[in-house]
């Protein structure tokens, strides 16, 4: 688990295919590996992943045909930029919100403008986790737990402060731009508790409908 708190910001040191799959060589930059230890997992870009070797500037991880799939890990070159996060300890400051390191989908950057020091960015999630994305709830970008200004259906704004552009790799965001989307834990697993026992049904149960929450007892009149 992790906190969407951005701790450093690294680059790819080297890629290597292996049959598939790819090992990744990271340099961590100012993020602290002196209890780190091969196992460990650490957020690169949001992705969560296995600590297999370590040296003085970094470290080298695995990534599975799976991860490749749903990330945009597989279209990191050497000398880009990554978001750096340890996992979370029961003494962590949870700053951010609970972050599993397990991407929902690919999102694509589709516009910024600055507004003062701030910039706001526009991003297009997929359709299928439009459903998770409120406005005011929290959303992880790259492995940064940001909070939602706006929403137009799968489209979402975000309002970016000077100190998280300066920290992450957000700075470097522009249009056109893939990142790595994982929607609110909560709004996951509310979702899957409103299916009831249905959910045991081949194909997950039906979907969330304006029905099935009147059922529930959301929003249905009232005596």
């Amino acid at each position: 688990m992790f906190t969407g708190i951005i701790q450093a910001v690294g680059t790819i040191a080297s890629t290597e295919n292996r049959g598939g799959d790819l090992r990744l060589g990271i340099n961590t930059g100012k993020l602290p590996l002196d209890d780190v230890r091969p196992g460990d997992s650490i957020a690169v870009s949001g992705v969560c992943l296995t600590v297999v070797e370590l040296s003085a500037t970094g470290f080298v991880a695995d990534v599975s045909g799976e991860t490749l799939g749903l990330t945009t890990l597989g279209q990191l070159a050497v000398s880009d930029r990554v978001n750096l996060e340890q996992a979370l300890t029961l003494a962590t400051r949870l700053g951010g919100h609970l972050v599993s390191g397990h991407v929902d989908g690919i999102g694509k950057v589709t516009a910024r403008t600055a507004d003062a020091r701030s910039v706001r960015f526009t991003i297009q999630a997929p359709d299928g986790l439009a459903r998770y994305i409120a406005v005011k709830g929290s959303i992880c970008v790259d492995g940064i737990s940001l909070t939602v200004n706006a929403v137009d259906g799968a489209a979402f704004e975000l309002n970016i402060v000077p100190h998280t552009l300066a920290e992450t790799t957000m700075q470097d965001f522009q249009p056109g731009r893939a990142v790595n989307l994982e929607v609110d834990l909560v709004a996951r697993y509310l979702e899957r508790l409103l299916q009831g026992e249905a959910a045991a049904n081949p194909g997950g149960g039906p979907a969330i409908t304006r029905e099935l929450l009147e059922s529930c007892g959301f929003g249905a009149d009232r005596d």
